[in-house]
């Protein structure tokens, strides 16, 4: 492969290559001095910049440079709003160009394979088509302002609990269908620029140096040609790394990975030209990003970006319930406005994704705008989970002499966090117990959630009226309200499916995953997939939302390239429906969901009006992955194309049949029975084998600790002081959830391999040295001691004599 910037990797030593493709600090590449090469800055960014002001850390302890913040991923993708995403995107760049950012760490599009994932708020779907297609916009809307997308995390990365010492084990058609086609859409139709690895492993290879990952599809198949970025510590062998195709090591390891890479390249197990090739792709986003700098934008409108953020929250907030017509409100109406949320908002979740919002809105404040009559506004409950008899008696009173009740509630800051995932479905208890009590004293209350993952709702019939916010940002509470008295009508619609209990869910015996290895036993049949096949009554369905208006749908007709239908608003006021494209094929042959997601159209229409939408077919319209020919076929047959407002409501339909590209068939279906009958709860080991086409290793462990198990896991270590060590960490976790606040340093620390302390101290740890503290914990105290200190002294006078090679003394 011809190398781009031949010229400037000639004149390079190794030392020099191979020390480029780390970082030198949290968030910057290494700069080369000698040759005027600059370094370039990453920031977090899926719903904001958050650059910090000082000192970088990973999880966003030091405080960040205020920036907008926009509703999160969950949220937005309520807005099922392409042309709202780039626009958001947009902004996004504008904000990372004026604080001096290059690469914007996002969007997420992980699938939400499971509702306790504790990162969900910052993914988009449970369906890959709708998170690929958003993500795809905001990447076109990023990288128009001269900044790279980096959307992430590259892949199969669906639990935050030991998430770099976990093993993704899953069949190919699974993961392309599913798990890499979001990832797909925004490499070729976004155009991403950069991409980051997932933590964990993928079928026994980690992400960051899975070349089945990064070169057979990412850059073989798809053609990307951008850089690969690790997750912050997610590099395990830094050579195979480089070998695959990754680019970039963060945040900065110290020149330990430097090292192994020379020491490769001089033995021979890794070639000069997988190191040139690295290195040339770098050097290139390095180059094109900062030539533009001189004369770049340095400020951004803060107040047209506020308003956008207001917008995305008005077009995302979901319309659940809304029983005899309670909503919008009546002009003068006397509410009662109750939570701890109307005066401390959920806007954003924890993690490294925490933004500092230039204007934080919270509804006490916002109200004062609204034509309502407030009669009163109370915390009503302890956002710490604790009862208090008084803010519920002080609440009781205050409802009982409203009309309406607008009840602000859902799930607190340690419900959902990077680092940890959630137990449980539910909201805490003391809000409910609340909740119960006032629609004793007044039946109107209108119940607005806040929450960045699905939740069990068994208190529904309290509610007349239900308002999904979800996390939305610092202009939120404004946008809600506006929804409450019609100056907006809601147009949200939900991206995944709310079931009725955890129990319910496809990946509930698979979640999370024991040992080393979580077992992707529910294969294709995730979310909607799982719960229209198996025919499981849920809560609220994938896609379903109301409005302040009523469409109809009719004249569908079906070509070879498109569905054409009309669509009437028939109701009295505008409003904005979702149109929704769901593909049933054929079954028998190839098991498959009963319907599928494959187009969406959102659109507005003034009351009365009507208008011929137009939803095209594209490449994944009607494809499976045939495993045994690797690749995408079409399964010959009767196809049924369904247009309508979600999975569960579908208004129109036409058949049509597709010549097929399938001469070999991929399965024996006496070996799948769970698969073909959809019910996949309880798949037997040697269907799920099967399925894999492998033996599924069991990913116990070996009775001792190795550098790629986690801190966590020293409860059974064999040295005496590794245990103390784990009681120490787990009681500080546990005193820092039971404030009602994670501790995310702490989390990060608990989760981490022993690996991951070589990648994380800038240098200050090498890999014998964390191998020497493997062998301590194991119960080679005096070896591991040894390797420790004998380490310490190797690595930092290598580490001095590399840098001395860098700065040519």
């Amino acid at each position: 492969m011809k190398l781009k910037h031949t010229d400037i990797i000639e004149k390079m030593t190794i030392e020099e290559k191979a020390a480029f493709l780390s970082g030198k600090n949290v968030w910057q590449s290494r700069n080369i001095d000698r040759l005027g090469i600059p370094s370039i800055f990453c920031a977090d960014g899926p719903h904001g910049i958050r650059k910090q002001a000082r000192e970088g850390d990973h999880l966003g302890l030091n405080a960040s440079l205020p920036s907008t913040c926009f509703p999160t991923a969950a949220a937005v993708a309520g807005s099922w709003d392409e042309a709202l995403c780039e626009e958001i995107g947009t902004a996004l760049g504008e904000e990372a160009s004026a604080l001096e950012v290059n690469v914007l760490l996002g969007p997420g599009l992980n699938i939400k394979r499971s509702p306790l994932c504790g990162r969900n708020f910052e993914y988009f779907s449970e369906d890959p088509y709708l998170s690929g297609k958003l993500a795809a916009a905001y990447v076109r809307g990023i990288q128009g302002q001269g900044v790279y997308a980096c959307p992430k995390h590259f892949a199969v990365n669906s639990q935050e609990l030991r998430r770099m010492a976990m093993n993704s084990v899953l069949d190919e058609r699974t993961l392309r269908e599913i798990y890499l086609e979001g990832f797909e859409i925004a490499v070729k139709e976004g155009k991403a620029r950069s991409i980051m690895t997932s933590y964990n492993e993928v079928n026994g290879v980690y992400a960051n140096e899975n070349e089945h990952l990064l070169k057979d599809i990412l850059r073989g198949e798809w053609g990307f040609d951008g850089i690969v970025i690790t997750d912050w510590g997610g590099s395990n062998d830094h050579v195979k790394g480089v070998a695959a195709g990754s680019n970039l090591e963060m945040p900065a390891p110290g020149l330990d990975s430097a090292r192994e890479v020379i020491a490769a390249v001089e033995n021979g197990s890794l070639s000069m030209e997988a190191l040139d090739n690295c290195v040339d792709d770098l050097m290139d986003a390095v180059l094109t990003l900062t030539a533009g700098r001189k004369g770049g934008k340095r400020s951004f409108d803060q107040e047209a970006h506020r308003r956008l953020a207001g917008k995305a929250a008005e077009e995302s907030i979901i319309l659940l319930k809304n029983s005899d017509g309670l909503l919008p409100l009546k002009h003068g109406c006397k509410v009662a406005l109750i939570g701890d949320f109307v005066f401390t908002p959920r806007y954003q979740g924890a993690g490294s994704s925490l933004v500092n919002p230039i204007h934080l809105e919270n509804m006490q404040e916002a109200i004062n705008d609204c034509p309502l009559e407030v009669t009163g506004c109370t915390r009503g409950y302890l956002r710490n989970g604790k009862d208090d008899d008084a803010l519920k008696k002080q609440a009781l009173e205050l409802a009982a002499g409203a009309d309406v009740v607008l009840y602000c509630f859902g799930l607190d800051e340690l419900s959902e966090s990077e680092g940890m995932d959630r137990s449980h479905m539910k909201i805490p208890q003391n809000q409910i117990n609340l909740l119960e009590s006032l629609a004793k004293v007044n039946p109107n209350i209108v119940g607005i959630l806040s929450a960045g993952s699905v939740i069990e709702m068994p208190w529904h019939d309290c509610c007349k009226a239900i308002l999904h916010g979800y996390l939305s940002g610092e202009a939120g509470p404004g946008a809600m309200l506006r929804v409450i008295t019609g100056e907006v009508n809601p147009s949200g619609r939900l991206s995944e499916t709310y079931p009725l209990r955890y129990e319910d869910t496809p990946a509930f015996r698979y979640f999370p995953g024991a040992w080393r290895s979580s077992e992707y036993r529910e294969g294709i049949y995730v979310g909607y997939r799982y719960y229209d096949t198996g025919k499981v009554r849920v809560q609220y369905p994938f896609g379903y939302g109301l409005s302040y208006t009523s469409f109809a749908y009719g004249q569908i007709q079906v070509s070879e390239d498109e569905v054409r239908f009309t669509l009437t608003n028939t109701g009295e006021v505008d409003g904005k429906e979702v149109a929704q494209l769901y593909v049933a094929g054929p079954k028998g042959k190839i098991f498959r969901p009963d319907k599928e997601l494959k187009g969406f159209a959102k659109v507005f229409l003034k009351a009365g009006e009507s208008r011929t939408i137009t939803i095209p077919f594209d490449d994944k319209t009607f494809r499976y992955w045939n495993r045994a020919t690797g690749r995408f076929e079409v399964e010959g047959g009767h196809y049924t194309i369904f247009i309508g407002a979600n999975v569960a409501d579908l208004r129109l339909s036409q058949t049509v049949t597709r010549e097929g590209t399938t001469e070999v068939l991929p399965y024996e279906p006496e070996k799948l029975g769970a698969y073909y009958s959809g019910k996949i709860q309880g798949v037997p080991d040697e269907e799920f084998e099967a399925l894999l086409g492998r033996p599924a290793s069991d990913g116990t462990w070996s009775g001792e600790l190795g550098l790629n198990d986690a801190l966590c896991q020293m409860y059974y270590a064999k040295s005496p002081l590794a245990r103390l060590v784990w009681r120490i960490l787990t009681g500080l976790k546990n005193r820092s959830e039971a404030k009602g606040k994670p501790d995310l340093n702490l989390l990060f620390i608990y989760n981490m391999p022993f690996r991951g302390i070589a990648k994380m101290t800038g240098g200050a740890v090498s890999m014998e040295m964390a191998k020497g503290m493997v062998l301590a914990v194991n119960g080679h105290f005096f070896q591991g001691m040894k390797k420790i200190i004998g380490g310490f002294f190797a690595n930092a006078k290598a580490n001095k004599t590399y840098e001395k090679k860098l700065s040519g003394k």
